[in-house]
């Protein structure tokens, strides 16, 4: 490190193979490093003139591979390298041996592109490669040409797909600040790299020509590929089925065309994908079934530490070199990384194919909620980048001119709805409201902005779709005060007639209480999601179930208008003025949706209430700690929620007042958990085809019946002995914790 001013004493260079520049002199500042932490106390910084919160926030983190680029390197470039035998062509001078040492490299590439997709930089990983990075010297040798023309191919279809999918949030507002941040950046990174090379493109030929030769060899009709006849058959199949894997043969194309099938418009290479997903599913099972026989004729000395071989063999690769692109790809010499093993890599892609196959099995019904629903319920299997980023690409209900994403062609839902005509489907518009000309409505407009911005929120990472989810709620309030400004000039400028007027202020308050509706929705996946999170303490419990009570009270609440605004337009529809008053009168049925979350509101209602009684009689369960106070945390937990005003008068003080007078003597009023599982087994013939919502059920009621349990035995002790000991789990539902009473 160069020495900065008010640094340690001088000592000499670090090491002389340390280049300097003419005015650059290095020296040690250990001791200047450890007088500083010894002078610093708790929470203070260094501030200087370029260095200040900011900066500190975006400095590396020492020794992260991801951050800390290090400073060792192999070779001075990558010449350098080929010029010191690094990547020998051919391979070796016997022919067994280049058999052998393709199809490590053919290993170490999978366990490579694994660890790239798991967050490593493309320069470190696939691109480590130096048949990569001079793709002309392997013309000379078919197979391993081929299979790096398919390794580039599936990098940059990977690229093209995870750029394309835009995981950043975009501008919806005139005005508004307009975010870059990316989930991965590190990802699509090139590092201007040699991602894309002439003739790529025919890789898919190229590669079934090379199969079909090995195929001969395997029957043995032209000349072996390897000089030991007794092992051709084993090299063989090694070969085939990693090739297999990566591309096409024998007309069965594999894990490229299924990247490159899920992108096709109107769905259309949904099945086939699916189709390729089991073959390249049996070809890593087959991959898998030659370890035993790479093992035992490697072409070198194999690793024991089965977290260290990256190759089915354990042998080391020849042409890798984690330090490679240090001097050339980035700002700074990369440090080496720890590669996944190839047993890891292995389940990677296998996960990795499951998720791609749950990506494919999506139905194509143009409805958001259906659509919405997907989306959260693929994330229960928390898939990774490359995963979400093509689930976005298939689930991407929403498409303006940007974007040409799956589901959405020429501005039309899978190029049959438009995004209006699916916004009136999901708010119940009234049949002659599809085709209207509010549509064009710069607010209405905007409102697709904010459904493209929530799908591409819904399909990150846990933790940026939480902290991202709790902002854009500020925005769907926005839109709504917006909406309703816009509807009001909207009625006062174009309806002329009665029946245009009555036509125009039922799809104003079709839309607005839809919104309102998502609103409340976003607002409790912000709030569930704390849970997968592990953000909430069970002192904080308390709490989150009040919060959560009141904001499923109003999303009950506008599910349940929206429902009746469209029955009773359907009713006035389809009966005569007389005998719509008579039904009026009638009672009505409460819609099973509204009922389910009837069973949520319960069971989150009794468990505020469990809490509370807890606090206030045996005192447990109470926010204290020596660094921030109950009200502390609770600006913490909900802030955003706060900002956005969700719900109104929602504050610290309604939450302390609620709880202030619940014991368990009130609670024998009330039994709620026993009302949600009365709800509960009500609903099952109500969602007997969705297994989803049934297993939901069964979760809730497991809950309730638990608790119920729980509630009955506190009411009996009347007051905890010391001996008891209560704890509440997340063992029967993800986001509704259950109660336990034992005797420790």
């Amino acid at each position: 490190m160069a020495e900065a001013d008010g640094g340690g004493d001088a000592k000499a260079p670090l090491s002389s193979s340390i280049p300097s520049g003419k005015d650059t002199v290095w020296f040690d500042v250990s001791s200047f490093l450890h007088r500083a932490c010894h002078d610093l106390r708790n929470d203070e910084l260094i501030n200087g003139e370029n260095f200040n919160l900011f900066a500190a926030m975006s400095a590396l983190e020492i020794m992260d591979p991801k951050m800390d680029s290090g400073i060792v390197s192999t070779y001075y470039s990558v010449d350098e390298a080929i010029e010191n035998g690094a990547a020998p062509i051919p391979l070796s001078f016997d022919r067994t041996s280049d058999v052998k040492r393709v199809i490590d490299i053919m290993d170490h590439f999978l366990a490579c592109e694994a660890t790239w997709h798991k967050g490593g930089s493309l320069a470190q990983t696939v691109f480590s490669c130096t048949y990569l990075l001079r793709p002309e010297r392997t013309s000379s040798h078919a197979l391993l040409h081929s299979f790096c023309r398919v390794i580039r191919a599936t990098c940059s279809a990977l690229v093209s797909a995870v750029s394309e999918a835009c995981t950043n949030e975009v501008k919806a507002f005139e005005g508004q600040e307009e975010y870059l941040e990316k989930e991965e950046d590190i990802f699509t990174m090139a590092y201007g790299l040699p991602l894309k090379v002439n003739g790529d493109e025919k890789c898919l030929s190229i590669i079934h020509a090379v199969g079909a030769t090995l195929c001969r060899q395997l029957k043995a009709y032209v000349e072996p590929l390897q000089t030991h006849l007794d092992l051709e058959e084993g090299f063989c199949e090694a070969v085939l089925c990693r090739i297999r894997f990566r591309k096409i043969l024998s007309c069965v194309q594999h894990f490229y065309l299924v990247l490159t099938c899920l992108r096709k418009p109107q769905g259309r290479g949904l099945e086939l994908a699916k189709k390729h997903i089991i073959s390249c599913l049996s070809e890593l099972d087959s991959m898998l079934k030659t370890e035993e026989f790479l093992r035992d004729n490697s072409a070198c000395g194999t690793v024991e530490n089965e977290d260290e071989k990256t190759t089915a063999s354990g042998s080391q690769p020849v042409g890798f070199d984690s330090t490679l692109n240090s001097r050339s790809a980035s700002p700074t010499p990369p440090r080496a990384i720890k590669l996944l093993s190839w047993k890891k890599a292995v389940d990677y892609f296998r996960k990795l194919l499951h998720d791609l196959d749950v990506i494919c099995s999506y139905s194509l019904d143009p409805v958001f909620e259906g659509a919405l629903r997907f989306v959260v319920d693929v994330q229960k299997f928390q898939p990774d980048l490359v995963a979400r980023a093509h689930m976005q690409n298939c689930s991407g209900v929403l498409e303006m001119e940007t974007f040409q994403l799956m589901l959405v062609q020429d501005g039309k839902l899978y190029g049959r709805e438009s995004l209006f005509a699916v916004m009136g489907k999901a708010a119940l518009l009234p049949e002659g409201a599809k085709n209207h000309d509010i549509q064009k409505n710069e607010s209405v407009q905007q409102l697709g902005q904010l459904l493209i911005t929530l799908f591409r929120v819904l399909c990150t990472n846990t933790a940026w779709q939480r902290r991202k989810l709790g902002k854009i709620l500020q925005d769907w309030r926005i839109i709504c005060v917006q909406l309703e400004l816009a509807f009001r000039k909207e009625f006062g400028e174009t309806a002329s007639t009665l029946v245009e007027q009555d036509l125009l202020l039922k799809v104003c308050k079709h839309i607005l209480i839809w919104v309102e509706e998502q609103t409340y929705w976003i607002a409790l996946r912000f709030l569930m999601l704390g849970f997968e999170l592990e953000l909430y303490s069970t002192d904080e419990y308390c709490m989150v179930y009040w919060y959560i009570y009141i904001i499923l009270i109003k999303l009950a609440e506008k599910t349940h208008l929206k429902i009746m605004l469209s029955n009773d337009s359907s009713r006035r529809k389809s009966k005569k003025k007389k005998d719509f008053v008579k039904d009026v009168g009638k009672d009505y049925q409460v819609p099973p949706v509204v009922l389910f979350f009837q069973c949520y509101i319960h069971v989150s209602q009794g468990l505020m209430m469990i809490l509370a009684s807890l606090r206030n009689e045996n005192n447990i369960f109470l926010c204290q700690g020596p660094f921030n106070t109950e009200q502390e945390r609770f600006v913490q937990h909900f802030e955003l929620l706060q900002k956005a005003s969700l719900p109104d008068h929602a504050s610290f003080f309604s939450f302390t007042e609620t709880l202030a007078n619940t014991h368990f003597s009130t609670l024998s009023m009330h039994n709620c958990f026993k009302d949600a599982q009365k709800i509960a087994k009500e609903l099952r013939g109500s969602f007997a085809n969705d297994p989803d919502r049934l297993g939901e059920l069964r979760q809730i009621e497991q809950v309730a019946e638990h608790n119920h349990v729980a509630l009955n035995l506190l009411r009996r002790l009347g007051s905890l002995e010391p001996s008891l000991k209560i704890s509440f789990d997340l063992i029967h539902h993800p986001h509704l914790a259950t109660a336990s009473v034992k005797r420790s």
